[in-house]
Order: C-alpha cells, then sequence, then structure tokens
C-alpha cells in the first residue's frame, strides 16, 4: 500500500488502515478496480429427472436451466442424482461449501425414502448399524417408518455425509428399491413448502448456521 499501488476513489493511499464504504468508495489495486462479491446462499428445490450438472451432453435439463441467469455462477452443495427430488443449496462461498461437504463435518442429510416392499424392524437395525458398500460401510444416523403401504413403506432417513445414491446403494443392501426419494434438509436447512423448481435466497440467521456447521471440529 505504502508503494503507491492502492487508490481510493482517485487518490493514492499512503496510511494502512483506511476505512472503505462498499459500494460507494472506488478501490483500485495497479490501476485496477477491486470489486466485492456479495455472498448469496439459496435453497431450490430440484424436480425428480432433471440433472445436478452445469450441462448435460444427452441434452437433458440441468438445475442451471431451471434457474435465472444470474444464479449461474452458483455452485451445487452435494449433488442429487436424476431421480431424486427436494432440497439441493447452491452458492458461491466456496469455503463454506467445501466444509459442509467434508465427511469430518458429520452434516445430516434427511431423505424422505418411499421404499418398494414392506421394510422390517430388522432392516431398519442394519441400516443403522451399517451395511458393507463397494466404497465402504454406510450408516443411518437414525431411520423411522413414517407409513406403511399395500406395495411399499415410507421412511424418514438421516445420513451425515453425500456419497453418491448412498441411500439407493443401501435400501438395495436391505432387499428394497426406492420408488421415491425427496431430500428434505441438508443441516439446518428445511425444504419446507417450496415447491418443485422454485427457489429462494437463504436468511442471514441461517447462513451463520451453516457457516458453524462448516467449521465445527
Amino acid at each position: 500500500m505504502l508503494a503507491g499501488r492502492v487508490s481510493v476513489n482517485g487518490e493514492v493511499v499512503r496510511e494502512l488502515g483506511l476505512r472503505v464504504v462498499e459500494g460507494r468508495d472506488i478501490v483500485e489495486v495497479d490501476g485496477e478496480v477491486i470489486t466485492s462479491t456479495e455472498v448469496r446462499w439459496i435453497a431450490f428445490h430440484k424436480p425428480p429427472g432433471v440433472l445436478t450438472t452445469r450441462s448435460d451432453p444427452n441434452g437433458g435439463r440441468t438445475v442451471y436451466d431451471l434457474l435465472p441467469p444470474e444464479l449461474g455462477s452458483l455452485r451445487y452443495v452435494g449433488r442429487l442424482d436424476r431421480p431424486t427430488e427436494g432440497l439441493l443449496l447452491l452458492t458461491n462461498d466456496g469455503d463454506v461449501a467445501n466444509g459442509l461437504q467434508h465427511p469430518s463435518r458429520g452434516v445430516e442429510r434427511e431423505y424422505l425414502v418411499v421404499a418398494n416392499g414392506a421394510v422390517s424392524r430388522a432392516s431398519l437395525a442394519t441400516l443403522t448399524q451399517g451395511v458393507d458398500l463397494e466404497d465402504g460401510l454406510a450408516k443411518a444416523a437414525s431411520v423411522r417408518i413414517v407409513e406403511r403401504g399395500k406395495l411399499n413403506t415410507t421412511l424418514r432417513l438421516v445420513l451425515t455425509e453425500g456419497r453418491k445414491r448412498e441411500v439407493r446403494r443401501m435400501m438395495l443392501e436391505v432387499g428394497h428399491g426406492v420408488s421415491r426419494l425427496v431430500r428434505l434438509r441438508f443441516g439446518t436447512i428445511t425444504l419446507g413448502d417450496l415447491k418443485a423448481g422454485a427457489w429462494r435466497e437463504l436468511e442471514h440467521d441461517e447462513r451463520k448456521s451453516l457457516v458453524a456447521l462448516s467449521i465445527r471440529g
């Protein structure tokens, strides 16, 4: 700064600690204007059949096709496969996004699972004790039956990691396919009554809660 490389509103800064007001003062370094990027977090209700990716070489719809262009720079936090629906978080805060997805943080993901057939209590116990998948042991933090139907069983299942197709693979290990899968919650953020294809900005307190989850030990 003392070398004269920094200027504020056209005046070279000679002192450390000068305060600037975002949106009013123009800060330049070596003649280049420095702009701050507003941190954004949105909750999006991903419909089934839509890919969580930037583009689909086969021409299918992606989440970015459904979002407005100004949100195109945001990255998704935790992928949902094509048939899975529900809560998808997107942000431009890479550090917090990485922290939330790190296995050591144990951030909860809650799902509504419609499983084919009658799921037994023994199967529920197996899911919480852990099942062996090709990429290691997978355990549900909790699982409970919400409803039993003639042809299927509806469950609420919580995981603390985000491996590829983990819920579906776990259910197959206990003998049940999945006819519907909805992510209801990621950490402290819930899907609520957000309709499929709709999105909303996260509130300040919601963003703070995600930052706290991303750095907890």
